[in-house]
């Protein structure tokens, strides 16, 4: 579990990433979530777009996927949403 400061400290790095992944009509399948764990696995910290034709929550979708991969959701604002996992491996980001 993080803090509050350590989520703002997040956010704050989170704002000038780009999204990484989109969910779409598809919705969330197996081989999407394989593919946020291996970018958290990558970075740690990534963005993900909520397309509109995916008809979802962008908050209920970045706490289903957080869940899944086991990591903490940052931040959930309109069609976007930021999730946080600390690297095995690639520890690049110090909060």
């Amino acid at each position: 579990m993080i803090t509050s400061k350590q989520r703002a400290t997040l956010r704050k790095l989170a704002n000038g990433i780009p999204a990484i992944l989109q969910i779409g009509k598809g919705g969330i399948c197996d081989n999407f979530l394989k593919q946020v764990d291996d970018a958290l696995e990558a970075r740690e910290l990534i963005k993900v777009t909520v397309l509109e034709t995916a008809m979802m929550d962008t908050k209920e979708v970045c706490g289903y996927v957080a869940e899944k991969v086991k990591a903490e959701p940052v931040q959930a604002i309109g069609s976007k949403f930021v999730i946080y996992r600390e690297s095995k491996e690639h520890k690049t980001i110090e909060i």
